[in-house]
């Protein structure tokens, strides 16, 4: 693995001079009518316009998850059908089938003891 590189903190005058040649202007005068004339050129919608470019896919994308969020829920809290076994849970919280077998299992199991 390589030995990371120590931190120096002084600015890199290579790097400085290139970016000042890059990024300066040269004159004012010719630079600010350039932006200028790029900033006349670009059409600026104003935000209604904006709002009512997004409205039908905005209206599109809400009726699809709504959809989708009603199907789910509506799976989700359905009746389970008829076919379907019952989990052991279910067997122990439900009522004797024969309400006198609870009796006669206590009695079995106080009778042993």
């Amino acid at each position: 693995m390589k030995e990371p590189l120590p931190f120096d903190h002084r600015p890199d005058t290579a790097l400085g001079d290139a970016l000042r040649g890059v990024l300066d202007p040269g004159d004012a005068a010719p630079f600010v009518a350039r932006v200028l004339a790029r900033a006349e050129q670009v059409r600026v919608l104003s935000w209604d316009a904006v709002l009512a470019r997004w409205a039908r896919p905005g209206v599109a994308a809400a009726l699809v998850v709504s959809l989708t969020a009603g199907y789910l829920v509506g799976r989700a809290t359905a009746a389970p059908p008829a076919a379907v076994r019952p989990t052991v849970a279910d067997i122990l919280i439900a009522p004797p089938a024969h309400p006198g077998e609870v009796e006669v299992v206590l009695a079995s199991v106080i009778g042993n003891n």
